[in-house]
């Protein structure tokens, strides 16, 4: 049977903070705060702000060249907008959209 390996004392706690939270904003770590819940993530372009975003793979082989294209203004590029959604926020997201959510 493996040997287990010791806990280690996190280092928020060996530096004197209160909370991970509080360590992670001393140090300028995580500034977004995970969403509770079921989340959904939608791309937009950083041109137009259209969700109709495609991911392009090419280049030569092995050197995993990968970017992004919008189908409504023909941007390319790689930063590609991210939001994340609760599932109250998607919901609500796909209605004003015109999606059928049934």
């Amino acid at each position: 049977m493996p040997k287990k390996s010791k806990l280690s004392t996190p280092e928020w706690i060996k530096e004197g903070y209160d909370s991970p939270e509080a360590y992670s904003k001393a140090k300028g770590m995580g500034g977004k705060k995970k969403k509770e819940g079921k989340t959904f993530k939608v791309r937009k372009c950083p041109e137009c702000g259209s969700d109709e975003v495609e991911i392009v793979l090419g280049g030569e082989e092995g050197k995993g060249s990968k970017g992004w294209t919008c189908k409504k203004c023909k941007w390319n590029g790689k930063d590609v907008k991210e939001e994340e959604l609760t599932e109250g926020e998607f919901m609500k997201y796909l209605d004003d959209k015109g999606e059928d959510v049934s």
